[in-house]
């Protein structure tokens, strides 16, 4: 097999991108990141936060632990006024919101795809794609201008909202703009804010106030009775007055380090595969920004897709696996893009029976725990599960958490250069020829249950009794 049937090329080096093309190089498969832009860390991103389920994806890369470093965490936000909602109850060792420029973010990222072998072509733009059965050839354009023809096995569009990859494969993006003319800055206060996150609406105005911890605050506002195309300019002084109209004061902000202005669309690619092309991250969906969940979706569907890619390219697995990627990952696009839109939605309400309704829901949320947990679980990510086949152990699909193993260890260590993770209390032997992709261990308590956990941390296959030849049919099924 020669090297170009095992490559792939991610387009974008956002966090979508660099995830993905990480796992992959560490998987040990040739992989290209082609980006437009220069190479050049940049402040004006609009994506702070990571969730719990995010964290533990990047624990599960020994990563988490550096950005934790450089975040600030986050026990709770408010919404609407009255409804705050408590991170410590979260059945996650990342128990809280980790605050962070996306920036920030990219860097690491960025480092461990280098130190992989991953490849980076900037300054380089797609101009077309075609494929066929053996591959993809993708046409650039270089920083000189000259035209190239790059192949390879498969290519992932991770190139944002507006996705030359997902435009040269005819896939529409249906949805619409729910928010016109938001503005947005990094800037300095001199009142620190009570809450570590407020986000609230009143009237025509909504914002929301978030601490960086290096001296800066992103201040995100709309006024929806003066909306403005996106390239009109951006001035302290209306960021000041729709914050104070929002949030009832405007926490003496000033020196502003950037300010910008957008707008925030509800969108979704209807597939995420056709052939050997896919979309992951904006390039497959767009969400508003309320619950700070665009990134975080982003590199899930990187976690997703880069094992399965992994396997097959490897050999280990069959060209099918691939199609699991749209019917996990689609599902959880279109909730995202509810409930983001419902947060809102919600926060913009004007009638007095949208207002009530509002009232009556933060409320219920406040007072009942199930929903509240389910409320925290969509948007922290730790509340999804997958399909699981007809007859499945129950834990199938499901996340697994961080569980403690005998010695010592922990899941997310054992899971490190994206292995599967077999716990057991029976013994089994790892074959020479399955050694860098399967590890073995046992619960440090006295459970019984057998799961078989994938790279991506969700449950493949469990038994609450297994014996050698059970455990040796599923980790053929799903190891190869």
């Amino acid at each position: 097999m020669s090297d170009i049937t095992r490559t792939v090329i991610v387009v974008g080096s956002g966090p979508t991108g660099l995830l993905l093309a990480g796992d992959l190089a560490t998987a040990g498969i040739p992989v290209t990141v082609v980006e437009k832009r220069p190479h050049k860390v940049s402040n004006l991103s609009r994506a702070f936060v990571l969730h719990a389920r995010t964290l533990e994806q990047l624990d599960a890369r020994g990563l988490a632990e550096e950005l934790e470093a450089v975040g600030r965490r986050l026990g709770r936000f408010r919404l609407y006024g009255r409804l705050s909602l408590d991170l410590s109850t979260l059945p996650s060792r990342f128990n809280h919101l980790l605050v962070l420029p996306q920036y920030e973010v990219e860097k690491v990222l960025e480092r461990r795809a280098r130190q992989a072998g991953a490849q980076f072509r900037y300054e380089t733009e797609v101009t077309g794609l075609t494929q066929d059965a053996e591959g993809v050839t993708v046409q650039v354009s270089g920083p000189g201008g000259g035209t190239e023809a790059l192949r390879a096995a498969y290519v992932v569009g991770a190139d944002g909202m507006r996705s030359t990859v997902r435009n040269a494969i005819g896939l529409p993006f249906p949805g619409r703009s729910v928010i016109r003319s938001v503005m947005l800055a990094d800037v300095r206060v001199t009142e620190e804010p009570g809450e570590l996150l407020t986000f609230e609406a009143a009237g025509d105005a909504f914002a929301f106030l978030v601490p960086f911890g290096d001296g800066y605050h992103r201040v995100v506002c709309w006024d929806r009775g003066r909306e403005l195309p996106d390239d009109a300019p951006v001035g302290l002084d209306k960021i000041r007055e729709t914050t104070r109209r929002a949030l009832g004061r405007d926490f003496g902000m000033h020196d502003p380090r950037w300010m910008s202005r957008f707008h925030s669309d509800e969108r979704q690619a209807p597939a995420y595969r056709v052939g050997r092309v896919f979309l992951a991250g904006d390039a497959a969906h767009v969400h508003t920004p309320a619950g700070a969940q665009g990134m975080n979706t982003g590199l899930q569907d990187a976690a997703n897709l880069s094992w399965k890619l992994a396997a097959v390219l490897n050999g280990h697995a069959a060209d099918p696996l691939l199609d699991t990627y749209q019917a996990e990952r689609h599902p959880i696009g279109r909730s995202v893009l509810r409930s983001s839109g419902g947060i809102v939605r919600a926060a913009m309400a004007r009638r007095p029976w949208t207002i009530a309704l509002r009232t009556a829901s933060a409320a219920f949320l406040d007072t009942v725990g199930p929903a509240r947990r389910k409320a925290l679980g969509q948007v922290t990510g730790i509340g999804y599960r997958y399909p699981a086949p007809r007859g499945s152990h129950r834990f199938t699909g499901l996340r697994v958490p961080d569980v403690a193993l005998a010695g010592g260890g922990r899941l997310h260590e054992a899971m490190r250069g994206g292995r599967f993770v077999l716990i057991t209390p029976e013994p089994y032997k790892v074959g020479a020829d399955r050694e860098d992709r399967l590890a073995v261990e046992r619960w440090a308590g006295d459970r019984r249950t057998t799961v078989l956990v994938r790279p991506d941390g969700y449950a493949a296959w469990a038994a609450d009794t297994a014996d050698a030849r059970a455990i040796e049919a599923a980790v053929a099924a799903h190891v190869g």
